[in-house]
C-alpha cells in the first residue's frame, strides 16, 4: 500500500510536536495579551490629551475609566512576567 504524504507535514520543523503547538500557542497568546495592553494604554492617552485639549465629545469619565484600565492591564501584565521569571530563575536552581 502505497504511503501518502500530506504537504502540510513537509512544513513542520525538526522537531515539532504537541510542545511545540502548545508554545506556539501561549507565546501568540502572550503576543495578544501585550498588544492589548499597549492598546489600551495608547487609547488611554489619546482621550488624556483630548481631555486637556478641552474637547467636549471626550468625557473626563470616559478618560479616567481608560486610564484605570490601562493601569490595571499594565499590573497584571508585570505580574505575569514576575512569575515568569521567578519560573526561569527556580528551573534554573535545580539540581539535576
Amino acid at each position: 500500500m502505497p504511503v501518502t504524504v500530506r504537504p502540510a507535514a513537509l512544513h513542520k520543523p525538526a522537531g515539532s510536536g504537541a510542545a511545540a503547538g502548545t508554545e506556539a500557542s501561549f507565546s501568540g497568546a502572550l503576543k495578544s495579551a501585550l498588544q492589548s495592553v499597549s492598546s489600551a494604554q495608547n487609547h488611554a492617552t489619546r482621550l488624556q490629551r483630548e481631555v486637556q485639549m478641552e474637547n467636549p465629545a471626550v468625557s473626563l469619565e470616559e478618560t479616567m475609566v481608560a486610564i484605570q484600565k490601562a493601569q490595571i492591564g499594565f499590573q497584571a501584565t508585570l505580574h505575569v512576567r514576575n512569575r515568569m521569571v521567578q519560573a526561569y530563575t527556580d528551573i534554573m536552581n535545580m539540581q539535576v
